[in-house]
Order: structure tokens, then C-alpha cells, then sequence
């Protein structure tokens, strides 16, 4: 594993453990960067642990709610307005136009239960939108990519 900082690479041996009991399903990709990926219904969460500076790391946890989709002025105001609403994590749109849903965690002051509120909302609510969003302006979900 590569790390570009000794406290990136404590704040993935911390969240490790932690990961590895709270959720069933917590895969290490092949590739040697600080990365667990979690499937959830039709969603795949990613938790990134990312130097900020040289002093500290963050807990980036994301995932691709819908792929290919055109994005319209609506869906905009409906991503937009379901931001407004979220307690936890943020709807984006990266620069292939897929729509994604975000939180990010100060590493050094993460706990077990601020990690797992983390990773639960990501999941549950992309697991969520994403058929909303397919059934009303098309894309795909993380599910259909793989199937």
C-alpha cells in the first residue's frame, strides 16, 4: 500500500478495523492505494483515505449514484434542492457529467460511529436515488454498470 504521508497512512489502519467490523462486504481493490469499496443494494460506496497537507488525512466516502445521464436543467434543480435537504453528504456531478454522492471526514478526529454514519448515509442514500433518478431522466445505476 503507498502512502504519501505517516498520518494517512494511521488514518487507514484506523478506519481498517473498524470497516472490517461493521460491514460484511468490505473489498481492497487490486491497485495499491488506500481505497475499500462497499456494495449496498444497487449502490457501491468508496472510502478514500487522502493526505490534506502534511499534517493531516481525510475520509473521502463517495459513490457513482448515476452514470450516462443527460444532465438537464430539472435534475439539476432536483440535486440542487435535495442538497438543501440532506443532514449528511452532498449530491455532485465530477467531470464525465456522472452524478455522485459525497461526505468527507477529518481523519485524525473520526471516530468508529462518525465513520459509520459516513459510509450508511453514502449508501443508503445513493442506493436510494439512483432509481429515482434513472426512472426520470434515464443513466444508469452502479449495479447496471457491472451486471
Amino acid at each position: 500500500m503507498k502512502f504519501e504521508t505517516p498520518i494517512q497512512k494511521d488514518c487507514y489502519e484506523k478506519i481498517k478495523s473498524w470497516l472490517n467490523d461493521l460491514y460484511e462486504d468490505v473489498y481492497t481493490p487490486p491497485y495499491d492505494l488506500p481505497v475499500f469499496v462497499l456494495p449496498f443494494g444497487s449502490a457501491t460506496a468508496t472510502v478514500e483515505v487522502l493526505p490534506w497537507g502534511s499534517t493531516e488525512a481525510i475520509i473521502s466516502t463517495w459513490s457513482y449514484v448515476v452514470t450516462g445521464v443527460d444532465i438537464t436543467q430539472d435534475l439539476m434543480q432536483f440535486l440542487l434542492k435535495q442538497n438543501s435537504e440532506m443532514q449528511f453528504g452532498v449530491f455532485s456531478i465530477d467531470d464525465d457529467g456522472d452524478i455522485r454522492f459525497h461526505t468527507t471526514l477529518v481523519g485524525s478526529t473520526c471516530d468508529r460511529h462518525e465513520l459509520q454514519t459516513s459510509v450508511s448515509s453514502v449508501l443508503q442514500t445513493a442506493d436510494h436515488f439512483d432509481d429515482t433518478i434513472v426512472a426520470t431522466w434515464g443513466g444508469e445505476r452502479a449495479l447496471d454498470r457491472v451486471a
